[in-house]
């Protein structure tokens, strides 16, 4: 009695098997034909790794750095950005639009310039407002100044001697 194993088999070709593999075809027998074949077969569990490393997934950082791109344009403007962009107006009446371009590749502004002190709604519906609606927009979202808890005591003396002041005339 002779026992098969995939390991001891040693089959590298077909033509080992001799009219064996064809004969289990034309014969139809399957399960002769499907030892054969899988004795012809490498053990996929030797050769395939089980858990297959994945690579990281780059963050947009490591892709800017590893390709040398610079920095993305910022989307909404902050408050250096309107200088920039007035030093950018200026280039351009003194110099030309070359000279506008090459401020803007040096220091990209923002692209985007929201309009300020429309309670984060748009110019176009803000100006379409009555006064009694702006007036109400300005109670409920107060622009209170921060308080300095060091310097309180002074700020509430010289408040005081302002207000003696405008009473006095």
């Amino acid at each position: 009695m002779q026992i098969h194993a995939l390991d001891k088999a040693q089959l590298i070709t077909d033509v080992q098997l001799g009219d064996h593999l064809s004969h289990a075809v034309t014969q139809g027998r399957r399960s002769d034909f499907a030892l054969m074949l899988a004795l012809l077969s490498t053990d996929a569990t030797e050769t395939t790794p089980l858990n297959p490393p994945y690579p990281e997934k780059a963050t947009e950082a490591d892709l800017r750095q590893a390709l040398n791109l610079p920095e993305p344009t910022r989307l909404i403007a902050e408050e250096k950005d309107y200088e920039l962009c007035g030093t950018q107006a200026d280039a351009f009446h003194k110099a030309g639009i070359a000279s506008a371009r090459l401020n803007h590749c040096v220091a990209p502004s923002a692209l985007h310039f929201p309009a300020i002190g429309t309670h984060n709604l748009g110019e176009d519906v803000y100006h379409n407002l009555s006064g009694h609606q702006r007036r109400q927009l300005a109670a409920e979202n107060p622009t209170t100044t921060a308080l300095d808890p060091v310097n309180l005591y002074h700020q509430l003396v010289t408040a005081k001697r302002y207000q003696e002041l405008n009473i006095q005339a």
